[in-house]
């Protein structure tokens, strides 16, 4: 039997449907980014119907996709819960990070143009802004699209698409910085220093904020993990 391709199947149902379908699943993306919901907690169905007014098949289709996406995994006799990793685990995909995301850096051609690079600064002035109202979800959306208009840069369409999947699988391990209001102004001030590079045609100091860039996320999560270990 084929498995179901949960796009094509959202693809069918009314827009009504979907956008409800769309709305719960960034919903529940960033209670996992923000630590609302923890990683090993459990995802009922009943829960989410009576909390987003939705039926079961549009719930189901919901945890489908935040699995496809890697946020989510299902256990036999346990159901949905929020994905969490080991130590090694957590080690072994920021390598991963690191190699596609530095590679993708070296690929970007330099001098980058001025109207995709007044593109990228556009968005970073957005993401400014979210810093600087403290709001969260603004932060965490803005530096998404931050990081798509980056990785667009280099002009090779599958590796962005590989770093956008990995970058979304560490969902679940984020939420010790994203909720940091110190952290997000690190991470802000890196968006400009890679911006910066990018300005001066530095490709050394482009891959170095880069690789800088993923450690505090990986660092706070294997902490916080070898604290509930003790």
């Amino acid at each position: 039997m084929n498995a179901i391709d949960p796009s094509a199947s959202r693809a069918a149902a009314p827009a009504a449907s979907r956008d409800a379908l769309q709305a719960a699943i960034e919903t529940l993306e960033e209670d996992i980014v923000f630590g609302r919901l923890h990683p090993r907690q459990r995802l009922t169905e009943d829960e989410l119907m009576a909390r987003f007014g939705l039926k079961r098949h549009v719930v189901r289709q919901a945890l489908a996709e935040l699995e496809q996406l890697g946020v989510v995994e299902r256990r036999r006799n346990v159901g949905a819960v929020v994905r969490a990793y080991t130590a090694r685990e957590v080690s072994e995909l920021y390598a991963l990070r690191e190699v596609l995301e530095v590679h993708a850096a070296g690929l970007i051609a330099l001098p980058v143009p001025p109207a995709r690079l007044a593109a990228l600064i556009a968005v970073q002035r957005e993401h400014d802004e979210a810093v600087a109202d403290g709001d969260a979800p603004r932060v965490f959306r803005s530096n998404q699209r931050f990081h798509r208009e980056f990785f667009a840069l280099m002009d090779n369409a599958v590796l962005a698409q590989a770093i956008e999947e990995y970058a979304r699988r560490t969902h679940p391990i984020r939420f010790g910085t994203l909720t940091s209001p110190a952290w997000r102004e690190r991470s802000r001030q890196e968006h400009w220093a890679m911006i910066q590079a990018l300005r001066e045609g530095n490709r050394q100091a482009l891959a170095a904020v880069c690789r800088e860039h993923l450690l505090p996320s990986r660092d706070a999560y294997l902490a916080a993990e070898a604290a509930r270990l003790g």
